[in-house]
């Protein structure tokens, strides 16, 4: 990042490389590219972590291209304190970058007290977006996606949500999360006869984890929406850390966590195997992990977290080898 300290302008030339090495890809039928890796922002930047830190991941991933940083209300812990600090660091260092960046944030789960604070009712996804956009510092995502689907709000109360904050220039574009492709279906009828930009669908999407294989990708496909991938590591499943079995201090051996102790057990013999393919590839496990997800119809970027700046070159070095024998396949699905 270069910026002059007297007029707080940014040098283009000194900057312009970072897109020499990222590969963009686009977003369904819509005009947006994103960088093929996107930072997630669900871990480690909120109050509980290291704001230093946080900021110098940020900057180390813009430097490397990753426009495309993602937040909801409820990322943290606590609820609200990742966008908080996004919002501080935004302003330290990325503000006149801003016409660069792909900036998005979600509602769907539970965020504050009382009947209003959860779900999918106009109340609920206008109300929070609000509070984000000032936490943020910002005038308008670039795009705000529903984060779950609501059993009980009328799928058109949620949609025409959406429609309205675009309008209202709270966001460019919209998105859903988490909704199974019949459900998808119908929120892109509605949308679309609205006229409202609805370009992705962020799923939880891995090699252990291939949900959306049974319909969704397709129906993306048809609709014209792109796929961006979360937890595509399998919640470190499908890293290095497990080659051996469960570390002491790792993610899969504590108390409270999205990592289940058994899942990890049950598919140890699996990790091994990918860890062998990956290290014929000349990669590690997650390299290659981020890498096939890369080569799966319809998804346009794969959405990565990172504890240091190390953790996420290395992530990034998954775009060297993205290539794939027909034999590897077979011998990935055949572990999956």
């Amino acid at each position: 990042m270069e910026i002059n300290d007297k007029t707080g302008v940014k040098d283009y030339h000194a900057t312009a490389d970072r897109y020499e090495t990222m590969k963009y890809n686009r977003c369904g039928k819509s005009g947006v590219l994103l960088p093929a890796l996107s930072l997630g922002l669900w871990h480690n930047f909120g109050y509980v972590d290291s704001l230093q830190n946080a900021r110098e991941i940020l900057r180390c991933a813009f430097d490397l291209g990753i426009t495309h940083f993602d937040l909801a209300n409820n990322y943290g812990p606590p609820y609200g304190s990742a966008e908080e600090n996004f919002g501080q660091l935004f302003k330290k260092d990325f503000k006149p970058y801003r016409d660069e960046l792909f900036i998005a944030s979600k509602a769907g789960f539970d965020m504050w007290p009382g009947p209003y604070g959860n779900y999918g009712s106009r109340k609920y996804l206008i109300s929070s977006l609000d509070q984000s956009l000032k936490r943020m510092g910002l005038d308008y995502v670039d795009i705000f996606y529903h984060h779950r689907p609501d059993p009980d709000t009328p799928l058109e109360e949620t949609m025409i949500a959406l429609s309205d904050i675009v309008r209202q220039g709270k966001a460019l574009y919209v998105g859903i999360s988490n909704y199974q492709a019949k459900e998808t279906v119908e929120a892109s009828r509605l949308l679309k006869d609205m006229k409202v930009p609805f370009i992705l669908h962020q799923a939880r999407y891995s090699i252990f984890d291939r949900w959306v294989e049974d319909g969704l990708l397709e129906t993306l496909g048809n609709e014209g929406v792109g796929c961006i991938a979360f937890s595509p590591l399998a919640q470190g499943m499908l890293t290095n850390k497990y080659v051996n079995g469960i570390p002491a201090d790792s993610r899969a051996a504590k108390d409270f966590t999205y990592l289940d102790k058994k899942e990890v057990e049950r598919n140890l013999s699996k990790i091994k195997n990918l860890t062998d393919i990956a290290n014929q590839r000349g990669q590690k496990l997650s390299q290659m992990a981020i890498a096939w997800l890369l080569n799966r119809p319809n998804v346009a970027s794969v959405l990565i977290g990172a504890s240091s700046t190390k953790q996420l070159k290395e992530n990034v070095g998954a775009l060297d080898h993205l290539q794939f024998t027909e034999e590897e396949l077979k011998r990935i699905d055949a572990n999956s």
